[in-house]
């Protein structure tokens, strides 16, 4: 994504600028969008990815474009790494303000019956580990002065469920939308708003870590969507999009809103 792709957004939220932030998952797809709007916001941004090549990228992008960014090599169900990471953060610019926890995966898609007790563990353990370790390690940094944490979920795991073989992501999901409200409720003596955002189809690099078994033929129903199965737009959405709604989440803009799953999927889920 270019610096004048980003600008065309039209966003200008100055609060944000020279604060903090956190994104896992930021070497590609939505993280990075994410990463290159806080930026040309004025933000400074920790990268947190297990590609070395992509958060690398995304790190010169920011630079180029006159912002500041470091990385770090993340494995968010690692609580060490994770533990890391926010330490390198704030050593490096004293302060936290936002922290979006947006890493994860797929997983393996297969029906329950055929679906290996391993597999199962490694979708939750990430996505749900992934989760409860950024936000566990984000509190102690923003207990202060609160913040706003944002959690990539799905409407996979609340609203559409026919993700044919996506048992275990869709649970996983699911299960970030139930602890975002915990979150919610318990940070908020400390001013900390913890939000959830459920996307759609959205044109990501996610498939490199979707794993289809063949056995997924024999629970496939039938479904018609209309054209394009997205309403609003006909086609899936672009990680620009929820990159304005990361952004908004961030900012004093939302202020009044936390526990709250946020849909971005141009009406998929309601068809």
């Amino acid at each position: 994504m270019s610096v004048q792709t980003i600008k065309k957004s039209g966003m200008v939220l100055p609060d944000l600028k020279d604060k903090v932030a956190l994104i896992t998952g930021a070497g590609s797809g939505i993280g990075r969008a994410a990463a290159m709007m806080l930026a040309q916001q004025g933000m400074k941004v920790c990268l947190a990815d297990l590609k070395d090549d992509r958060r690398e990228q995304t790190k010169q992008d920011i630079i180029a474009a006159g912002g500041q960014a470091i990385t770090v090599d993340v494995d968010v169900s690692n609580p060490n790494r994770v533990a890391q990471a926010f330490e390198q953060t704030v050593k490096t610019w004293e302060r936290l303000d936002v922290v979006f926890a947006n890493a994860g995966i797929n997983g393996v898609l297969a029906p329950i019956e055929d679906m290996k007790p391993e597999d199962w563990d490694h979708t939750l353990f990430v996505n749900l580990k992934g989760t409860f370790l950024c936000v566990k390690h984000a509190i102690p940094y923003m207990k202060e002065g609160g913040g706003s944490i944002v959690i990539t979920s799905s409407i996979n795991g609340s609203r559409s469920f026919s993700g044919f073989g996506m048992t275990a992501y869709s649970t996983s999901k699911a299960g970030q939308v139930a602890f975002t409200k915990m979150a919610a409720l318990e940070l908020a003596r400390y001013k900390i708003r913890v939000n959830a955002i459920c996307p759609g189809s959205i044109k990501t690099n996610i498939g490199e870590n979707t794993l289809p078994t063949s056995e997924l033929e024999k629970i496939k129903i039938p479904v018609n969507y209309p054209q394009g199965s997205q309403p609003l737009d006909h086609a899936p959405g672009v990680p620009e999009q929820v990159a304005d709604l990361v952004a908004f989440l961030a900012s004093n803009a939302s202020s009044h809103i936390t526990g709250t799953e946020l849909f971005i999927d141009g009406a998929e889920s309601l068809l």
